[in-house]
Order: structure tokens, then C-alpha cells, then sequence
């Protein structure tokens, strides 16, 4: 199908929604999201942003921005992970704790706004991935117009240029609790750690990364056209210094670079019997 007749099936799915919660984290697919919902459904429709440990300041500051750009209603509410019993202990599918609280917190939302239902960003991509969080989804009735409307990343930051949307080559993002190996205890300060390691690498101009927490040490995955920049002794010396002021004792880089999902590769066969 067309990229074209995907759009228009997506605005017409909307449309026969009549009001929409959209799960919003100002990340590429919920902006783009938010945006046709915005276009389709006027003021029927509102972006709910949660804030918790695992979504860093930056992101925050950014959703409420792309928020005000789109001109769509906008409402902040706290969904605090570390307070949901069994997920700081950080099992395979600590997301499905995560969504579950967050999309039942939504819900409440819609209620209160008399509005039927709730929408995340889900794409067709994500199908390739493990994400424990949509049996929450489907648990509590949340609906995904942009997977059942075909759309892939891709599609979405294609259109996102053409609507305009400046996340439409805005870097991948995950919540930094995907940051932590399956089974390592996540704290707010392994959080906060994590959080100003990548603050750090993004003001040196270093982009789709991540800086994985494994106790005392930072491996940092980097997308592979820029190890070279890692490895400027100026800035490895600078890299390194950081971190370690940070809280980390050693810090290492991952020479097969940035991809989605490496916690996963350790569990592969927990994974297929959790599927």
C-alpha cells in the first residue's frame, strides 16, 4: 500500500474514534501521532505526558515544546515505575508492569474526560521486537491506529516530513530502564547515573546511543559511524573522566555498536517461553 493511502486510512480510523487519549512521550511516533489526531479531531482529543525517573528531563522538556508546536490539548500526570511493586527488581517483563500502570492511569484519564479511548504509538516495526508492554495493551483495551494501519518507522518519519514535525529524524528512544541487564535492581541513582552519562554524550555531539548500566561499569553502544569520534583521545580522555565522575568505575565501549534491544540477546530462550 501507498504511503499516501496509509495516511488517509489512519485519518479515517481516527475520525470514526470520534476522541482519543494519546499516550505521549514526545518521541517520534507518539508526535506524529499526536499530530494527525490533533489535525482529525481538533479539541476531542488530548496528549498525556507521565513523568517518572525512567523518562529523563530533557525528553520532558521536549513533549511539552512539540506539544505547544502541535497546538493539541496537553495534560501531565506522574506514573512512577519504581513505586509498582516487582519492577524494580527488573525482570523480563518489566514492561508489562510499566504499560499496565501507565495505560490504566490513562484510562482514568479518559473517563474524567469523557473520552472512550486511549492510543499508544505502537508501529508495525515493533513487531520484531520483544515488548512484554502489549499484553497491557491489549489487557486494558488500548488501541494502536498506527500498527493497524500498516505504518512502519520509516512511514512515520516520512510523513512526519512532510507534516512538518521536526522529531521526524529525531533518534529512536527508549525509557531508561531498558538501560539495565534483566535482573539487575533498578534505583533512581542507577537511573540518574544513566541519565547524565547520555546528557554528557549528547552534548558532545554523539547521537542514537546508549549507555548501559552493568554495575560498575558503562558500556556504551554508539552508532557505528561515530566510534572513530569516541576514539579522538580527546574525547575518549574527556568520555572517561565524565563517567567515572559520574559514579561509574570503569567505562567500556560496545565495538559492535548501537542496536535495539541487546539486553535481549543474554535471554533469548527466556524470551520465546514468555512470548
Amino acid at each position: 500500500m501507498r504511503l499516501e493511502e496509509k495516511y488517509e486510512n489512519l485519518k479515517k480510523y481516527i475520525k470514526e474514534l470520534g476522541s482519543a487519549v494519546i499516550a505521549f512521550s514526545g518521541g517520534v511516533d507518539s508526535t506524529f501521532l499526536a499530530k494527525v489526531c490533533k489535525d482529525v479531531l481538533n479539541d476531542s482529543c488530548l496528549a498525556v505526558t507521565a513523568t517518572s525517573s525512567t523518562y529523563p528531563e530533557r525528553e520532558f522538556k521536549e513533549a511539552l515544546e512539540l506539544a505547544k508546536e502541535i497546538g493539541i490539548r496537553h495534560k501531565i500526570i506522574k506514573s512512577e515505575e519504581l513505586e509498582i511493586e516487582g519492577f524494580s527488581k527488573n525482570p523480563i517483563d518489566r514492561c508489562y508492569y510499566c504499560k499496565s500502570e501507565l495505560f490504566s492511569k490513562l484510562k482514568k484519564v479518559a473517563d474524567d474526560e469523557g473520552i472512550e479511548y486511549v492510543l499508544d504509538g505502537t508501529n508495525a516495526d515493533d513487531m520484531g521486537d520483544f515488548r512484554p508492554g502489549r499484553r497491557a495493551a491489549k489487557e486494558l483495551g488500548v488501541k494502536s491506529p498506527l500498527l493497524e494501519c500498516g505504518f512502519t518507522k520509516d512511514d512515520i518519519r516520512e510523513m512526519s516530513k512532510r507534516l512538518g514535525l521536526p522529531t521526524w529524524n529525531k533518534p529512536a528512544y527508549a525509557c531508561l530502564s531498558s538501560r539495565f541487564p534483566y535482573g539487575q535492581e533498578i534505583t533512581s541513582e542507577k537511573l540518574s547515573m544513566v541519565e547524565k552519562s547520555e546528557e554528557y554524550l549528547l552534548n558532545l555531539g554523539f547521537v542514537g546511543f546508549r549507555v548501559r548500566h552493568h554495575g560498575d561499569i558503562a558500556r556504551i553502544e554508539l552508532n557505528p559511524d561515530q566510534i572513530n569520534m569516541m576514539l579522538d583521545e580527546n574525547i575518549r580522555k574527556k568520555v572517561v573522566s565524565k563517567l567515572k565522575e559520574i559514579g561509574f568505575k570503569y567505562v567500556s565501549l560496545d565495538l559492535e555498536g548501537y542496536r535495539t534491544g541487546s539486553m535481549n540477546e543474554a535471554i533469548s530462550e527466556l524470551i520465546n517461553n514468555v512470548r
